[in-house]
């Protein structure tokens, strides 16, 4: 699956949140100044091209939903940004958050809770 553009990405985000729309409900969605409808057509019909959206016909308008969850597309993105900037290093990643977003010692103490309860869910 390969990684949405800007724009694409917007669309899918506002897709995800309305689970099914009409161009002109997603427009509505996106961040002002609202993009031409010929322009977010075009990339609707090309998304579906790619598997990313369905639809449903009512006439001659189209009803769009996202084909792709959000969970799965985050997961592919996420896996792609781990092997390419932290050479798939959990340690890396760690380490880039508390040095650069200033993550605190309570928050990775929560997450670190959370793996701890995780792991003995899973040998249960």
């Amino acid at each position: 699956m390969r990684r949405l553009n800007e724009k694409e990405e917007a669309i899918m985000q506002a897709l995800w949140r309305l689970e099914r729309a009409f161009v002109k409900e997603i427009i509505a969605e996106l961040e002002p100044p609202p993009p031409p409808v010929t322009t977010v057509s075009s990339v609707v019909r090309k998304l579906e091209g790619e598997g990313f959206i369905g639809h449903e016909s009512f006439g001659k308008t189209y009803r769009y939903f996202p084909a792709v969850s959000k969970e799965e597309y985050r997961s592919r993105a996420f896996q792609h940004l781990m092997q390419s900037y932290f050479e798939s290093s959990a340690e890396a990643l760690l380490s880039h958050f508390v040095r650069e977003e200033e993550v605190s010692y309570g928050e990775l103490e929560a997450l670190l809770d959370k793996i701890k309860k995780q792991e003995d869910h899973d040998t249960q």
